[in-house]
């Protein structure tokens, strides 16, 4: 047991949660080659290679899943024996997080965010980088960014997954429109409308499922990548969008558009914070999660996520 130290503990944990030798690296500020030596002294401590090379990652053993747990609970325990009880500050620190959002996210929910930032942690910036859902996991894997918020639902052994809210859909159209009036539309009034839908490379697919329960793609007349150039269109138009509600919300406060209730229910989207997991998280990051959490868990207008 020599060679069996508490560092290297930390690296098995951090492989297993991560399944990523850059991402391990990352989390604990050390160089990949070095990950690389502590995974070499851990395979020939238990004469097994631990975890598999594969296209999404390394995958463990079924020595390194009976590992896990007991090395993972002592690892916890020493440390909230040994760490003072907070080592990240948000009123003091000065630090910059980097965020993954869509056109969606940054309309409706960045707001949300400005004000208690700069009250809680003024020394705390954020920068947003355009969600790239193919890439977002890498990219939390690389340290490129801190986290990410989406509706589709991510699976990836090195990221995990917080459910924030439920969120709705309504219609839009322009303040004068000639036909739409009162505060819902018909089957009947969607039906004889153009519609706008957007194909999202955020993944955002509520607008295009809604039209489709209501049967109205073939309606569609105009399609877009964004989500922020609907009310451009809606305003100087007669057509219609089915547009998430919080977004929507934030639209019409500055746009000559209405919002109006469909006829029928529809299933809302789940949207989800995406971070690294807890053990590979840094201080920082740590107080960064809670803080979107508590943030962005109850938006006006939303519903609660699940816990």
């Amino acid at each position: 047991m020599a060679d069996f130290d508490l560092n290297l503990v930390r690296v098995f944990v951090l492989l297993y949660e991560t399944r990523s030798v850059t991402g391990t690296a990352t989390a604990l500020h050390v160089s990949q080659p070095t990950v690389s030596y502590g995974l070499g002294k851990l395979r020939r401590r238990f004469d097994d290679v631990l975890f598999h090379r594969s296209r999404d990652g390394l995958v463990p053993t079924a020595l390194a899943d009976r590992l896990y747990e007991p090395l993972q609970h002592s690892l916890a325990g020493i440390e909230q024996a040994v760490e003072p009880a907070s080592s990240f500050d948000p009123g003091t620190a000065r630090a910059r997080f980097t965020i993954g959002l869509s056109d969606l996210g940054e309309a409706s929910l960045l707001p949300l965010l400005v004000g208690p930032l700069r009250a809680l942690a003024p020394g705390v910036s954020l920068s947003i980088r355009p969600l790239d859902l193919a890439d977002s996991p890498r990219q939390l894997e690389r340290g490129e960014i801190d986290a990410f918020v989406a509706t589709p639902v991510v699976s990836a052994p090195q990221i995990r997954r917080h459910a924030l809210f439920a969120e709705g859909y309504l219609a839009m159209v322009a303040d004068d429109h000639p036909r739409v009036h009162g505060p819902a539309i018909s089957k009947a009034q969607l039906r004889a409308e153009g519609h706008v839908l957007v194909e999202s490379p955020s993944g955002h697919i509520g607008p295009r499922l809604a039209l489709a329960t209501l049967d109205l793609l073939d309606r569609v007349v105009l399609e877009v990548a964004k989500f922020s150039v609907v009310p451009y269109l809606i305003q100087q138009s007669e057509l219609v969008a089915i547009v998430p509600e919080l977004a929507g919300r934030a639209y019409a406060a500055s746009h000559p558009v209405r919002l109006v209730k469909l006829p029928i229910a529809l299933e809302p989207l789940e949207i989800a914070l995406y971070a690294r997991p807890e053990r590979s998280r840094s201080p920082a990051e740590r107080w960064l999660v809670e803080f979107l959490q508590q943030k962005l868990s109850s938006p006006p207008g939303a519903r609660p996520g699940k816990p």
